[in-house]
This record gives structure tokens, sequence and C-alpha cells, in this order.
């Protein structure tokens, strides 16, 4: 099957946009379209067409320039109701990726986190970040949060804080009371907006948002998730000229087929020479800088979340395939540093977004038995928002709403993790998975890789990383000769894993450096049967579901910031951390752990030899190498995880 990469990683994540200015109004030119999803079609499509009516008729729209401390002026769009019958909320979301329709007349399909809050007749406001699209100033990446340090320095909480306190004393009919949110990318300015934040700021909903860059999207534990990073980096990055409303061009790659467009790339040096041309700062920065120096660590948003007033529910999905780090991380942040301050998490079974992009009913084969989105709009989001921003009653949320895969159930805890069982499964011979402890001496599997036939993440042909992988079944990696597979004997009773879980691997190498694709599998009994898209029951037989996976790249195993090469022949540990879970193995089925050193073109292909760093390896230095994981009673390699009891 071809699924060609839809334009819905981050560049889907472009804002529809959504008083007194303190000037005249400005005058926007005529935009050209930016990227936008596949168009609704049938009841998602009226449904649209009417909320796109209903905004038309009800709001009116003003564009303004509001001045931040240091005299640079952001691009603000407001939509204030027609007829207010009471004092609003206001909800800010502030993005890079524009606040698009430009122009005092046109309107947007859509306002809000939701269709259920967009009919409220609240006032939303949307702005362009510094340095993007018709904002001034300059775009930084990922900003340093440098306010902490400096009174007179500006940063993404000092440009809250100063669009807020404009928008209080300048916007007419709201109740003193403004929500934020954001997902992506947005996701972080709205986690950044809530330090040291504006006294009118009560409520904000980071969702899916960007943490810190080396674990989040582009590098996972120092591996560098090559078409996401240079997919996104050759548009967004593309140097902006001025103000503009128009999108950079989209990157052609003359093929539909990924894997054999980044082999034919070669090392990821002729980047710049065959595409980019030396153009892509941020990505010049990112070859630069490849381990987690100063460069990264300034772009880590975590240590600052201390000073956090505003009550917080950070939303994620399981499926994330972009941002799963951040949100997990965030929220545990926030709970770590601000004790008493309102501080809620959601996670859902959805792909990145799907909570306001689909109805979250499945992803890629797997059905997840409702529609999880509407679930979570009306009966979670809406009502923290109205609690806190207007006058809804307490809805009673919970600290921890979790959507529990396998079961397919939505569970409530009072934290997270949950209180679990620690419990281990350790690698067997003849590929089993077992949980006693092995006794023999000696015990271990090799296998060769080889970066000339590297292993593909999917079978799917498409030139990005699509939602599906997370989900995708696994049977075409385990009958690979360099695919480690182990497996338990099926289950007979229900088996519910919970919170962090982790792989510690005893390795040795021919090679210098070597990458570690740890993944866990469902595995689904032969009787198996799954809900097709249109309703139909089908045979789901053997279906290897990835539940969870993550890459290490094994010179990063004592120090992000000081790799070292592998000793060559010596057993070594790599302790792989795949983030949080909630899914219960199901009777009958069975519980599988894969291991590989290629996952391509997903991560960048190691050379296996040892270079400084990676992104100026040329040819001659991509080896064969061959990786052996120990199983014995002295090097017993398994997954570490927490069980959780059934209710």
């Amino acid at each position: 099957m071809i699924r060609h990469a839809r334009w819905d990683g981050w560049l889907l994540l472009l804002a529809l946009a959504g008083c007194k200015p303190d000037a005249q109004p400005t005058v926007s030119p005529t935009p050209t379209p930016a990227p936008a999803a596949s168009a609704p079609t049938g009841e998602d499509a009226a449904e649209s067409d009417a909320l796109a009516e209903y905004i038309a008729a009800h709001y009116d729209k003003l564009e303004v320039r509001i001045p931040m401390r240091d005299g640079v002026k952001l691009f603000t769009t407001i939509y204030t109701p027609k007829d207010a019958a009471a004092p609003a909320p206001i909800m800010l979301k502030r993005t890079p990726y524009s606040v698009a329709p430009y122009g005092p007349d046109a309107m947007p399909t859509q306002l809000g986190p939701s269709e259920t809050l967009a009919r409220k007749g609240w006032i939303f406001v949307y702005q362009d970040v510094r340095g993007r699209f018709m904002s001034e100033g300059k775009f930084i990446n990922m900003t340093p949060h440098v306010s902490d340090a400096s009174e007179d320095a500006v940063d993404e909480s000092t440009d809250t804080y100063d669009t807020i306190a404009w928008l209080v004393d300048n916007v007419d009919g709201h109740n003193g009371r403004v929500g934020q949110w954001g997902i992506s990318y947005p996701g972080f300015y709205a986690a950044a907006g809530m330090v040291n934040a504006h006294p009118a700021l009560r409520a904000v909903s980071p969702q899916a948002p960007i943490a810190d860059w080396f674990f989040d999207d582009f590098h996972h534990h120092g591996a560098f998730f090559l078409p996401h990073a240079f997919n996104f980096l050759a548009v967004f990055g593309q140097k902006r000229r001025g103000p503009t409303t128009q999108w950079p061009p989209r990157f052609e790659h003359g093929t539909t087929d990924g894997y054999a467009f980044f082999r034919d790339l070669g090392p990821l040096r002729n980047a710049n020479e065959r595409y980019l041309d030396g153009e892509i700062a941020f990505w010049n920065a990112v070859t630069e800088h490849p381990n987690y120096d100063e460069f990264w660590k300034s772009r880590n948003l975590l240590p600052h979340l201390h000073d956090v007033a505003p009550a917080v529910m950070t939303v994620g999905g399981w499926f994330d395939a972009e941002d799963l780090y951040g949100p997990l991380h965030i929220y545990g942040a926030i709970e770590e540093k601000n004790p008493g301050v309102t501080n809620m998490l959601v996670m859902g079974p959805w792909p990145h977004g799907g909570w306001a992009r689909t109805n979250g009913r499945r992803l890629g084969n797997v059905d997840f038995g409702a529609d999880t989105s509407q679930y979570y709009q009306t009966k979670i989001e809406a009502p923290f928002f109205e609690h806190h921003l207007g006058n809804g009653p307490d809805p009673g949320l919970p600290e921890a709403h979790v959507f529990e895969t396998g079961r397919n159930a939505w569970r409530t805890f009072d934290a997270w993790p949950p209180k679990t069982e620690p419990r281990v499964l350790y690698f067997g011979s003849e590929g089993a998975l077992v949980s006693e402890r092995p006794s023999s001496k000696r015990g271990s599997d090799s296998y060769v890789s080889d970066p000339e036939h590297p292993v593909p993440f999917s079978e799917d042909i498409a030139t990005g990383m699509t939602r599906e992988y997370m989900t995708d079944d696994q049977r075409f990696a385990s009958r690979r000769p360099d695919v480690l597979t182990y497996q338990s004997e099926p289950l007979t009773e229900p088996l519910t894993i919970a919170g962090p879980l982790s792989a510690e691997l005893f390795v040795s190498t021919t090679g210098r450096d070597a990458d570690f694709v740890v993944k866990l599998i469902d595995v689904f009994p032969n009787d198996a049967v799954m809900p097709d898209e249109d309703g139909t029951v089908r045979p789901f037989s053997g279906y290897q579901m990835m539940v969870r996976s993550e890459v290490f790249r094994a010179r990063f195993r004592n120090d992000y910031s000081a790799p070292r090469p592998m000793k060559l022949g010596a057993v070594e540990t790599v302790t792989v951390p795949l983030q949080d879970v909630l899914h219960t193995f199901e009777p009958g089925h069975r519980v599988m752990i894969q291991v590989q050193s290629t996952w391509f073109p997903l991560v960048d292909i190691n050379p296996q030899s040892w270079v400084e760093n990676i992104f100026e390896a040329e040819d001659d230095d991509f080896i064969e190498a061959t990786h052996t994981v120990h199983r014995s009673a002295t090097h017993a390699s398994g997954v570490t995880f927490g069980v959780l009891a059934r209710p």
C-alpha cells in the first residue's frame, strides 16, 4: 500500500486564524494559501461548513500589532463575538505557523481548540510569534528562556505576558480571564507562557508540546530523525526576507519513495550540497551540534517550569510520532516544581494532534472502539476551560485522564505514573521472552547490521514519517535476519503495563558505535479480528501491533554531552528509555520485543565506525558490524516495566 506523506506533521499545525488597537488596524496583502489538510467530505464537510458559517455570522475580526517591552510589534488577530450576552474569556494561541487567513474580511473556518468552544461566544486571539509571517523581530527556534536571569531580557514568557497585558487593557467585553492553548510548536509557546505568567492567565493547555529538541522530534537519545527534520526544516527553516503572509515553497523530493530518496542522499553532509545550499540556518546549527551541548540545553524548557500559577492541562497522544517526550516530561516537571498548582495530564490513543484533527477512532489498522476525540473535547477539554475561565462548575476532573490501549477504555488516576508492581521480562534462548532471570553462564544472539541494507521503519511508501508507523504490523521486520525477536508464551490472564518502561541491553560489537532500536509489540492470536474503517470485522490473525518503540545512539550511553566509542568486543550496557505506556495485553496475546540497529529512513544511518560528528561522516566511514545482545546470568538483557492491578 502507498501512503503519500500528508502535509500534516508540523506544517499541518498552521493556525487557522483564529478591542481597541494601539494604532490603526493593519491592512494585509492578499496571502498565498498555506498548506492545509485534505478537505473533509460527507458529514464532516457539512459540519465544517456549518461551523464556518457560524463564525462568519457571529464574529467580528480585527488585526492589530501589539508592542512588546523592547518595542517589537507582534501581528495579532482578534475575533470578538458580535452579540455577547455577558463578558467573555479570552483564548490565546501563539504560533510560528501563521494566523491565516490574513485580511480584515477573511474569516477562518474554525476557532479555538474545538467546535464545542468555538460556539461559546468567547474572544479568540491568534498571534504570529517574533520573526514569523507578519510579526516584527528575529525568529529563534525554541527561544531560550532567559527572563529569569535578566529583567531586560525578552523570551516567549515575556512576549506572552506583554500580549495578555495589552489584550486586557484594550479589548472590550472580556471577563478578565485568559486561557492559552497550542499543539506541537504552539504547545511549546503555551508552556513557556505559563512561567511567571500575567495574573489574568488562568488556564493553559500545552498540547503535544516540545520540551527539549534533543529528545523530542529531531533527536531521540542522540539518534537523528532524518525525514522529520529534513522535510520540516527544508520549508520552515527558509529565511524570511521580511513580513509576509506567504509560506515558502514546498520541498519537492522527485519521488514518493522516501527510503530511496534518503538512501540516494548518502552521508548527511550531502544535504547542503545537493538540496539545501547552506541556506537553512537551523539545519546548519543542528549539524554543528551533534551532542547535547549548551546549544541544546539552552532550548530545554523543563528547568524553567517553576512559578507556574495558572491551572494546567497537558495533552498528548500515545502514538504521537513527533512529541511524546514533551507532554510527559512537561507534566512531570510542573508536578515536581509547583506543588499545589492544578496540574492535569491527558493521554489518548492519538497521533500528533489527533485529538483536534481526527475523530480518534483508529490509527492505521488499529481500531480503538469509539470516537475518543469527541469524548476528550466535550468531557475533558471544554469543562476544563469553562471552569477556570468562565462560570462553569468544577467538573471534578482527575489528575490523570489516560486511555488504556488494548482494552480500549478511559482510565482515571490521582497521579501519573500510577502505583504499579515492578516486573522484568528477560531475553531467553530461541527467541523466548521469559520472567525468569537467565541462569546460564553464556548466552547471546548476534546479527549483522549493514548500512547498505538498513531495516525499513515501515512497509509504507512515503517521503516522510508516517503517523501510522506507531501501530503498524511489525512482521515485515521480525522476518529479517538483522532484527532480533523475543516473544512470550500466550498469556493466560490480562497483563496491564503502566508508566515508564525501559530496556537494559548488554551488548558487544565489532564496530565502535551503534544504534539500538527497541520495540514493545502486542502479538494478536490467530483468531483475532479488528473492525475495518467501514466497520466490517476482518481477520487480524497474528498482527504484531507496535505499542512503544525508541532508539538510542550508543555513543551517548554514559553521557549525552560527552560521546564515547564502544570498546571492540567488550560487553557494555545500553539502557533505552521507551517512554510511558498504558496498555493491556489480553489473554491469548503474546508480548514481543524486537531489537535492531537500523530504522530507515526514520533514523539516520549510524556509520558504526567512530567519527566525532556523524553529520560529517563520509562514505568510507560506513561499515558493516556484528552486534551481539547478551542474555546470561551476569549479562541479563531485558525490559523493565510496571504492572497495574486490574480494577
